[in-house]
């Protein structure tokens, strides 16, 4: 197990620490449910510095991102990011990742920390274009600062005015005393913040002098499992979970990221797909019954026939109530749709609605 830069300092404030993706990493500290509403309505701090970071330099730069991503990265400008993901030659997803423009002819592409070879590999793979790659994955360390009090807690620690960052822009700056820092409005939670890159050697003092700014706005740390049920309640995608290698960006509601107006990976395909219609969607779903719906649960019809599967689930800390995501048959995907999860022996009903679960 490799731990972060920040692995002894979770060990010392008594986070419960689990292997994820090759890493130690802060499952909790408090307890899940504490650690969601202090994020959804004050501000925490994530390490997720298991996540991978790559940069990649040349004239030939641009292209090499449209061809092996869906989205249209030629409308990015410096200072914008992207979410996009990697199709793989067979209909299914090698990652989903962002892209962020640095300047002219050189982006950073940051990606899922469990599939950091497997995306490298794939891209080098397609890099016949003498694009100049670089892996600092182990180099850099990532702090998700989450929450509505974010910038007003943050705002001391550098001249960049933090409400103007706009959600998916970024600025590269001092912050917290440490030169060219990223600090990027593109969160995981759907509750507003920032990520900020920096070197491993600097993150130490960032995680001080964060909490330090943010102490009038009584900051906590918060692990991976708080950043689960944001997510979910957002009804963003979890590699591994509701997209994979098998699961394709137009059954997945990734229709919106999958730009036809250029080529790329496997565009033929995906593209027939979105004309022809697809046997299963991702769909989320609120229980109407008690009940926590669980990864791989089967989904059901009324008559007890399997329809799918769930892929994420869990108690929905900010509204009470049982909520999921799975793919469905098409038939059973519309919205307001009738299904039940079968939990132990039980079929518990559940009707399909429409993301975000939170509506802030």
């Amino acid at each position: 197990m490799k731990n972060t830069a920040l692995t002894h300092i979770h060990e010392a404030l008594g986070a419960k620490l689990v292997p994820f993706a090759g890493y130690n990493m802060p499952v909790q500290y408090e307890g899940v449910n504490i650690e969601h509403e202090t994020v959804r309505n004050g501000v925490g701090v994530f390490d997720v510095s298991h996540m991978g970071e790559f940069f990649l330099k040349g004239e030939n730069a641009l292209a090499l991102i449209q061809k092996i991503t869906t989205n249209d990265a030629s409308k990015l400008v410096p200072g914008k990011a992207q979410y996009t993901c990697m199709p793989n030659a067979d209909g299914g997803i090698v990652d989903d990742l962002i892209i962020y423009m640095i300047a002219e002819n050189e982006y950073m592409l940051v990606v899922n920390a469990s599939n950091i070879e497997k995306d490298w590999n794939w891209i080098s793979q397609h890099n016949d274009l003498n694009v100049v790659m670089e892996n600092r994955s182990d180099n850099w360390s990532l702090l998700a600062i989450q929450g509505p009090k974010a910038a007003e807690a943050m705002q001391s620690l550098t001249s960049v005015d933090l409400s103007t960052i706009k959600f998916y822009t970024f600025e590269i700056t001092e912050f917290a005393g440490i030169p060219n820092v990223v600090v990027s409005a593109t969160g995981y939670t759907g509750s507003g913040g920032f990520e900020v890159y920096v070197k491993n050697e600097d993150v130490e003092q960032l995680w001080n002098k964060v909490f330090e700014a943010g102490k009038d706005w009584n900051i906590k740390p918060i692990g991976l499992a708080a950043r689960d049920t944001l997510r979910l309640e957002m009804g963003y995608c979890l590699y591994g979970n509701d997209i994979d290698d098998t699961t394709s960006p137009i059954e997945a509601g990734l229709g919106w990221i999958t730009k036809f107006s250029k080529d790329f990976v496997n565009a033929e395909a995906l593209k027939e797909q979105k004309e022809q219609g697809v046997s299963r969607k991702l769909v989320a779903f609120e229980l109407t019954e008690r009940g926590i719906p669980r990864k791989d649960y089967e989904i059901v019809d009324s008559e007890g026939t399997i329809i799918g599967k769930v892929t994420s689930g869990t108690m929905s800390p900010s509204l009470s109530k049982g909520i999921g995501l799975g793919y469905v048959t098409i038939e059973n995907s519309k919205l307001d749709a009738d299904i039940f999860i079968q939990i132990r022996k039980k079929q518990i009903p559940a009707k399909v609605v429409k993301l975000p679960f939170y509506k802030g």
